[in-house]
């Protein structure tokens, strides 16, 4: 779940209807895949599937001057069928040293990024067991975090030691052996980070032990009792300042820290008077924070930001907006800081709420970027929503469908931040009931939450929820690069419209922007549009994502 792509800002592009029809659409430009992505990205190899991932226990030192890293990750699992060979995955630049089960090595071989462990007796079905990996290497350091994956070694003011990691996307095993796939998130972790004695590290969770080790490293011990997925799992190190807080939610007392450089720390505590806005908002919208037993930290970071579950990465530089811009162009979005909003709301989807595969990760960035919608509407009222949500129209490209191609860890077009988020918005008017659309969403964060759920899933829940059959609209803005085209032309004395769409039979209703508010319901066939006299005058609700075509005579 990364922040808004800034080099996706771009021209907002109106497909007309000649290019509507045509079936290379669907799935976008083909791609070449090759065995390594599939390795990756797989659901359902059976190498994959044969165990579930209960516990970690991630021991890592970091040697920032070497930009060096060693140590170990034991893995506690419970087989789900019988098998003798499993993979977890670790980056082929980092060195598996052994693998430890039972006090002895086991076999392994690497096949590109993925790792293949060989038992000398079968495990059964239903046993509970575990082994432990021995690794060490010179990870891959970043070029632009969080866009690309791996370490962040940087240096702040005062010379010293600045590091972070970010991996999303690329995967957790870029820097540490783990099962690296969403579909198994691990159920609880211990992450045991050992740093230079003059930084400390700041992981997921809360922290449960803090040991100074005689080469000169303090070791910093995090727990994580909630379900986690891996790419959240993250380290921060510096000689951060620390100051906290705490908020009176929906599940109690919930605390709050806050890890910040020290030459920013009157900044922060300024700043981040944002947090409990967004708590506010979103626990209003969505349901109590998931987290309350691993509490909510802000981490401050050499890279603009990230969802790290419980540990929210900050680099927003304590601007108002994206880096001081407003993303909508309404005004609304310099009123928050986007990072604090954005990445928190990952809080709910994309933590919470876990999509299987990354060809589906519209429901951590869709959901997220409407988030901001609901948090502008929260606190500044519904239009302000609905004119920043709108605003980000102008963001969106229509290149690519916005959901992937499945089983090779590749997500679809970076459109299903602000063409998800709009999408979402046009299918709230077709609820067109805010109660009910309210309740949808914090039900939807109880009946998925700390599980991992696929585009079919969330679909059927909203038709479901909603008593509408939604799965045409859903089908035409995520698996298309084309948003509907409503055609409208003058027939005599009549006006009529048309549904252009790639779905078949696509018939998704509409509401004018009359004094009435009609509502129409264009099918792929012409019908008349009532109480209308010149097509000139069909203006549809600007809350709908649509292109309205008007043919001329």
């Amino acid at each position: 779940m990364k922040v808004v792509y800034p080099f996706l800002i771009g021209t907002y592009i109106l497909l007309l209807a000649t290019s509507l029809n045509s079936c290379a659409q669907l799935l976008g430009d083909k791609e070449t895949f090759s065995k390594a992505d599939s390795l990756r990205g797989s659901l359902t190899s059976p190498y994959r599937t044969c165990y579930d991932i209960n516990y970690y226990h991630l021991n890592v030192k970091v040697n920032p001057k070497e930009k060096f890293i060693s140590g170990s990750n034991l893995f506690k699992f419970t087989a789900t069928t019988n098998f003798k060979e499993l993979q977890f995955d670790l980056f082929e630049n980092l060195a598996i040293e052994k693998v430890v089960y039972h006090k002895k090595e086991l076999k392994f071989r690497r096949e590109f990024n993925a790792v293949f462990l060989t038992f000398n007796q079968e495990i059964l079905k239903g046993k509970q067991d575990s082994f432990t990996v021995y690794y060490s290497g010179k990870p891959i350091v970043a070029k632009r975090a969080p866009w690309d994956g791996g370490f962040v070694f940087a240096k702040h003011d005062d010379g010293k030691d600045w590091i972070a990691t970010a991996c999303q996307g690329v995967g957790a095993s870029i820097w540490w052996p783990t099962k690296d796939q969403q579909a198994d998130e691990v159920d609880s972790m211990l992450i045991s980070v050992s740093v230079p004695k003059e930084i400390m590290n700041v992981s997921n969770g809360r922290l449960v032990g803090k040991t100074e080790l005689k080469d000169g490293y303090t070791r910093y011990d995090w727990k994580v009792v909630n379900p986690i997925n891996n790419y959240n799992i993250a380290v921060n190190a510096a000689n951060y300042a620390h100051f906290n807080d705490n908020y009176a939610g929906l599940n109690g007392n919930l605390t709050i820290d806050y890890y910040v450089l020290p030459e920013n720390e009157t900044k922060a505590k300024k700043q981040f008077t944002d947090v409990k806005r967004m708590l506010a908002a979103f626990e209003h919208w969505f349901g109590p924070y998931p987290f309350y037993k691993d509490g909510f930290k802000l981490v401050e970071t050499p890279h603009l930001g990230m969802e790290h579950q419980s540990a929210v990465a900050y680099g927003n530089q304590y601007k108002r907006g994206y880096l001081g811009k407003d993303l909508s162009g309404t005004g609304w979005g310099l009123k928050w800081d986007f990072i604090i909003v954005h990445e928190a709301g990952h809080e709910w989807f994309g933590n919470n709420i876990t999509s299987k595969d990354i060809a589906d990760m519209w429901i951590h960035e869709g959901f997220t970027c409407y988030s901001e919608n609901l948090f502008t509407e929260y606190h500044y009222g519904k239009n302000a929503g609905a004119e920043y949500v709108r605003g980000l129209r102008k963001n969106i490209s229509n290149d690519q469908p916005i959901i992937g191609p499945y089983g090779v860890n590749k997500e679809g077009s970076g459109d299903m931040y602000y063409k998800g988020a709009n999408m979402l918005h046009t299918i709230r008017q077709l609820v067109n009931d805010d109660k009910k659309w309210r309740s949808m969403l914090i039900g939807m964060n109880k009946k998925f939450g700390k599980i991992t759920c696929t585009t079919a899933d969330v679909v059927n829940y909203f038709n479901q929820q909603s008593g509408l059959n939604l799965t045409k609209v859903f089908n035409q803005y995520l698996k298309f690069r084309s948003i509907p085209v409503l055609e409208v032309r003058q027939n005599g004395s009549n006006v009529e419209c048309r549904w252009l769409a790639n779905v078949i039979d696509f018939d998704m209703p509409l509401q004018l922007a009359d004094k009435n508010k009609t509502w129409i319901k264009p099918t792929k066939n012409w019908q008349v549009v009532p109480n209308i006299v010149e097509a000139k005058n069909v203006i549809v609700s600007e809350d709908f994502y649509i292109d309205l075509k008007i043919i001329e005579n």
